[in-house]
């Protein structure tokens, strides 16, 4: 195998390209950000995915067998322009005409996401769409793309549920800074239903699906995570890993006061652990169908236990190393088709 990552310079794909380098497989990781982790800077190529000519040429160059598509805006921050994500669906649909002229490829994976369905929303079927942010609309695109590029190699799609473990900095820079300094507090102690997933059982499941028969993944898609859990033991298990101690619960108006007022605060520039938000998804069920993904790839292999065992020790050991990658905006940067 022959693997090439487009972002393994991210929070996935750092964990994809260090399973890859454990287990002895030619990698390359395309991303217009160094890595997260500094040891994988052999790895990596500087490149956009709006570049045609960069992306034929890595290609043609590393010949791979196997792609896993992970490059894209994630965050949810522009709500008034699609042409911010125009790398995710535009990019997409480049790095597909690319892939489709390059006859080493023999599996490809695309990296959708949970959003395109809002929360509360169960799709019906893999085309049944209803997003509630232009990021989730970037990816219906994406997917819309994939399905329409007339590959010839074998592909899949994946949408990540919400992913937590080792090189994961939006939990180093928020939740577990707020926790070890004693400040975290839970809203209430009602049942919120959330579909998480430790990242070294997403990784596991990539790696399944580009090893099962053609026949089980081919054109299919899958939800990559772990069973929909109470958020209360989540956050439980984090914080016993953490800091040795349960966690604190407030009354949830007293949480969804201070969100309000870490709405102000961010409109002004000031950073805070709270707002409207971040107080939405620790109150709301989020629940996405893993039946399919357990029936064809198996039950993932690490325990709850496992995952926070890890990331506490990558916390403690490696975290500090990491740089938060730059975020380029398109829409500001035109000369990206010809870096």
């Amino acid at each position: 195998m022959r693997l090439l990552v487009t972002g393994g310079s991210g929070f996935i794909g750092t964990n994809l390209v260090q399973s890859a380098l454990e287990k002895g497989v030619e990698v390359l990781n395309l991303d217009w950000n160094p890595p997260l982790k500094p040891a994988h800077v052999p790895w990596w190529r500087e490149w956009s995915i709006m570049d045609r000519q960069a992306t034929e040429k890595h290609l043609a160059d590393f010949r791979p067998t196997h792609v896993v598509h992970l490059a894209a805006r994630t965050d949810t921050d522009v709500q008034d322009d699609l042409n911010a994500y125009r790398q995710n669906h535009e990019g997409t649909a480049i790095l597909l005409e690319v892939v489709n002229a390059t006859s080493s490829i023999e599996r490809l994976i695309v990296t959708s996401t949970q959003f395109v369905c809002e929360a509360g929303y169960l799709p019906k079927d893999d085309h049944d769409y209803k997003p509630f942010t232009l990021y989730g609309e970037s990816k219906r695109l994406t997917e819309l793309a994939t399905r329409q590029a007339g590959l010839a190699c074998v592909w899949s799609i994946i949408r990540p549920t919400t992913i937590w473990g080792p090189w994961s900095l939006r939990y180093r820079d928020v939740l577990f800074k707020v926790m070890r300094k004693g400040l975290y507090f839970h809203p209430g102690k009602g049942k919120v239903v959330r579909s998480y997933g430790y990242v070294g059982n997403v990784v596991w499941q990539i790696e399944r699906i580009m090893q099962a028969s053609a026949t089980t993944v081919n054109g299919k898609v899958f939800y990559v995570g772990d069973h929909p859990m109470d958020l209360r033991v989540w956050v439980e298990a984090i914080s016993k890993g953490l800091v040795g101690k349960p966690v604190r619960y407030i009354p949830t108006w007293t949480v969804k006061a201070l969100a309000l007022g870490g709405d102000v605060l961010k409109a002004l520039g000031v950073p805070f652990p709270i707002t409207s938000g971040r107080f939405r998804s620790m109150t709301s069920d989020y629940i996405t169908p893993m039946d399919k993904t357990v029936e064809v790839l198996g039950e993932a292999p690490h325990s709850l236990e496992d995952g926070v065992k890890a990331m506490v020790q990558w916390y403690d050991t490696e975290s500090g190393a990491a740089i938060a990658p730059a975020l380029i905006d398109t829409r500001l940067k035109q000369d990206l088709t010809h870096s």
